[in-house]
This record gives C-alpha cells, structure tokens and sequence, in this order.
C-alpha cells in the first residue's frame, strides 16, 4: 500500500532524534499532521524523548485578507514550537 507519507523515513527519524515537530498548511483539526502524529505515537512510544508536536493552520475558513492570511498560516507558531521543543 502506498501512503501520502513516507512512514518509514519518519519513524527512523523519530527513532534516531527522540523528538518530531510535524507542520503543514492544513487546518489543524482533520489534518494530515494527526494521522501522522497518531502513527507515532503508536510505533515510536518508547523512542520519544518529548511528546509529539503538531503545528498546522487555524482552525477557521480561509481569511482573504493578507494580515489576516499570514496570522492564519502556522509560521510564527511554528518557530515557538520548534524552540520549546529544541528545549524540552
């Protein structure tokens, strides 16, 4: 079965660093990031030095307006992420 994600590289990878920070577009409810969080949290238990971390877009309709765009898309929020978890 082929998947959207490469499952392998990322378990080895989270196997290898202890920790995962998983961003993508999407809202962050319903998203792709929960299937893969889920996955590891299955799999890689064990291996996790922190829990795993999901940053995504909000959960809210699109905004059209560019303020309001670059405040829905998760790139501030991603970088706070990625330091609290360099951190834990």
């Amino acid at each position: 079965m082929q998947l959207p994600w490469d499952k392998r590289t990322v378990l080895n990878s989270v196997k290898k660093t202890g920790k995962v920070i998983i961003l993508h577009e999407d809202t962050l409810t319903g998203g792709i990031g929960g299937e893969i969080a889920a996955t590891i949290a299955e799999e890689c238990f064990g291996n996790l030095d922190a829990p795993p971390v999901r940053i995504a877009s909000l959960d809210t309709p699109v905004p059209m307006s560019l303020a309001l765009e670059n405040n829905f898309l998760p790139k501030e929020r991603f970088a706070e992420a990625l330091r609290k978890l360099v951190e834990y």
